[in-house]
């Protein structure tokens, strides 16, 4: 009887970022404009990058589709975010909840390997500039951006797998403004343990990868760029590399 009635939460209220009914009117203006700012410029700078033929190049092809990227990750939560500021309804539906993880983790994950394939790309373009158009060719690019949104598809797709094992009886308030790991096992009767050993291995080696990969491209460009004689060879190298 307890295994049928946790099945039965299939609705959730998403508490939102305040309690303070005062702040939600400017709040709601205040993200609204981020969003808006957000939005325009990265569908302006796509928009410049396709139109303009000389910016055809690996680190604009990277920087393109890390705006179109960063457009879908702000997607996933800021519309319903902005709704839950304005409307008193804050109810999100199981399917709808997951869907909304899915999209966020895939954005999210792909971000993360975008910015470590272009960590990789200034390190190459300044400490081996001769080497430069045979290492990063358009096949290498295509295929390090596909494994951008692969690893972020089976990132999400682990992540799902496991919350769908989780039932919620012990409430549906979910003490966050999306949805998200650590809220829904807080309110799930399953036991979450092996949500949290993914979250490690996981989302944890990702982090390591691209913070480790973007830490240490940079430490070479800035040593390549420390080792020029000239001051305006360093100013040339750091503006193209920062």
């Amino acid at each position: 009887m307890e295994r049928i009635n946790a099945t039965l939460l299939t609705e959730f209220i998403l508490i939102g970022l305040l309690y303070q009914l005062e702040w939600k009117i400017p709040l709601f203006f205040v993200f609204l404009a981020m969003y808006f700012t957000t939005i325009v410029g990265n569908l302006g700078l796509i928009t410049l990058i396709k139109n303009n033929a000389h910016l055809h190049i690996p680190m604009y092809f990277f920087l393109g589709n890390l705006a179109f990227v960063d457009t879908w990750l702000s997607s996933t939560v800021t519309p319903k975010m902005l709704v839950s500021f304005l409307d008193n309804n804050k109810m999100i539906s199981l399917s709808e909840c997951m869907i909304q993880f899915f999209s966020f983790v895939i954005s999210g994950t792909t971000e993360c390997f975008l910015l470590a394939a272009m960590a990789y790309d200034r390190y190459v373009a300044i400490c081996k500039p001769l080497l430069y158009p045979v290492i990063m060719t358009n096949r290498l690019c295509i295929h390090l951006l596909v494994l951008s949104f692969v690893g972020g598809f089976l990132h999400a797709l682990i992540h799902e797998s496991f919350l769908f094992r989780l039932t919620f009886c012990n409430s549906n308030i979910i003490h966050h403004f999306y949805c998200d790991v650590i809220p829904l096992t807080k309110i799930s009767c399953t036991d979450p343990a092996i949500n949290y050993l993914m979250l490690f291995i996981f989302s944890g080696s990702i982090q390591v990868f691209s913070i480790v990969t973007i830490l240490v491209s940079y430490i070479f460009v800035l040593f390549t760029i420390l080792k020029k004689k000239s001051e305006k060879g360093r100013r040339k190298c750091f503006y193209s590399s920062f």
